[in-house]
């Protein structure tokens, strides 16, 4: 959801008219950002580990893309505000995952509209024909216009799809001097363009999401598209238009049988409210995508309250599907406590595909990447718990690994809880009669910006396995947990008035047998 509803019509003509390039010629970025990098280490709720942009308002994950060693990240960025404006590309890549050397914006708005969502291809095989012999292979930006004076005249054919290509590893773009490349077939929401090569047709197909669905379109030199299929008008959540798709294929574990996964966001009616993600798992052969599962059935790809608009990378290398999500609600993101930057992105996480007794479903654990923030193991328990048991009273940011016995436990609630001297608190557990894992941030600090922030988030368990596991990654107010190796997952920020260093076990009515528990200080 691009909320263009919030932004005053006068700012964005400004905007425009200082950024806007001639009808119908090709226009290079300027490589000037706006932005300036501001001094992480003192702003509060900054995270220390966790993608946050140098100042100003960011949304959607955009264009990812590996290429000659390094991975980009675009995103969606007004350089002039902390809450939503007019749409432009932020940059950024890197190297390892989880260090970032933040780049000048890559797109501007022009006189076909803002820059919204989309995607970016290798075309090593120089289908564009913008390649030079003996030059640099081109990398192809995809992305949604969005025209803000057709929106104010109430018309249909709002959003339109453009292209830019760069030569130089992604440094400066060209748009495309014919652009738009897809026009509106009369649709009011017809966005966020995710592209990809299918080797059986050997052609590019296009996921464009389309109100209520998808649409498949193909193209063999990126520039000239047809519509191939579509998908979902009848099936999953509809709570909210859909939005940032993505299609590719997986192998399941321990098989040769190879599935299309269909990751979908929808701006409203996710499990625990607001805007969310779910996915769909079955066959397509270029132009359908037939689901596995029954219509009504809905897969959530994250339970927690701050896991939107998620997308994978194009080619990252080793056959890996890793993913990144916006960690914000669109219920409250123009309105968090932070004061010169808004938003910042989950973890990269690996995608696997698991056979389960409910059917194939996707998993997830933090890239293994992520391991080099790791300080020394602070704490090392086991053992049965009857009320509290402090882990850890100094490190802000950290890495939780627990394993309970639900087998050996008489307990109806247990899990752990961070505080501060302040009594606030944010508490990760599992409901043993409701079979639910729980993010309760309702004492977690500021939570009056906004009436749906302060709530307790449920999740269902889905494995039978008696070992019930957690895994937590814990920024200065975030916190990523997958559960169950990745079965389960959930994702929410907290604004706490003082950071949360005290880390404590808890158990409630009864005990709770602790088989393994592990917790580093991140770096």
């Amino acid at each position: 959801m691009k909320k263009t509803f919030l932004y005053l019509l006068v700012t964005l003509v400004l905007g425009m008219a200082a950024c806007s390039p001639k009808s119908g010629v090709a226009v290079k970025s300027t490589s000037k950002s706006t932005t300036t990098a501001a001094s992480f280490d003192s702003e509060q709720h900054r995270p220390l580990f966790h993608f946050t942009p140098p100042a100003k308002w960011m949304n959607d994950p955009n264009g990812m893309v590996y290429f000659k060693g390094e991975y980009h990240l675009f995103y969606q960025h007004f350089p002039d505000s902390t809450v939503w404006g007019p749409m432009h590309w932020g940059h950024a890549v890197s190297k390892d995952l989880i260090h970032w050397e933040h780049l000048p914006i890559a797109l501007y708005p022009d006189v076909h509209g803002l820059i919204f969502s989309g995607s970016v291809v290798v075309d090593d095989k120089n289908t564009s024909n913008f390649g030079q012999k003996g030059g640099e292979t081109p990398l192809i930006a995809l992305f949604t216009y969005h025209d803000m004076a057709k929106e104010k005249a109430n018309a249909i054919d709002v959003e339109t799809q453009g292209m830019a290509y760069s030569l130089d590893k992604g440094r400066t773009w060209t748009k495309y001097a014919d652009n738009p490349i897809i026009k509106n077939p009369g649709i009011r929401d017809f966005r966020d363009p995710k592209v990809m090569w299918y080797e059986p047709t050997k052609e590019w197909i296009m996921t464009l999401a389309a109100a209520n669905h998808v649409e498949f379109y193909g193209s063999k030199n990126l520039k000239n598209w047809e519509k191939r299929g579509e998908f979902g008008k009848n099936e999953g959540s509809h709570g909210g238009v859909w939005e940032c798709p993505d299609l590719f294929p997986m192998t399941v574990e321990g098989t040769k049988t190879e599935k299309w996964v269909l990751i979908q966001s929808i701006g409203n009616g996710a499990p625990n409210g607001g805007s969310g993600t779910q996915y769909f798992v079955g066959t397509f052969d270029g132009k359908t995508f037939k689901n596995d599962n029954t219509p009504e059935v809905v897969n959530w790809l994250d339970y927690g309250r701050d896991n939107y608009a998620g997308v994978t990378w194009y080619g990252a290398p080793n056959n890996r599907r890793l993913f990144l999500g916006w960690m914000s609600n669109w219920q409250y993101a123009t309105s968090v406590p932070t004061k010169t930057w808004r938003s910042a992105m989950t973890l990269p996480r690996e995608l696997t595909l698991k056979n389960t007794p409910k059917g194939i479903h996707l998993r997830q654990k933090t890239v293994k990447e992520a391991e080099i923030l790791r300080g020394a193991s602070i704490s090392n328990f086991g053992g049965r718990i009857s009320d509290f048991k402090t882990m850890d009273t100094k490190n802000v940011t950290k890495e939780i690994e627990l394993s309970f016995d639900l087998s050996k436990t008489t307990a109806q609630d247990f899990g752990i809880v961070l505080s501060n001297t302040k009594n606030e608190k944010v508490l990760v557990g599992y409901d043993v009669l409701k079979k639910q894992f729980y993010i309760d941030r309702t004492e977690g600090g500021k939570g009056g910006f906004n009436k749906d922030f302060a709530a307790r988030q449920y999740a269902p368990r889905l494995s039978q396995n008696p070992i019930v596991k957690m895994r937590l990654w814990v920024d200065v107010a975030s916190i990523e947990l997958l559960a169950d190796d990745g079965e389960v997952a959930m994702t929410a920020i907290y604004f706490p008035n003082e950071d949360l260093k005290t880390t404590q076990l808890f158990s409630k009515n009864g005990e709770t047998l602790l088989v393994k528990g592990q917790l580093w200080g991140l770096k």
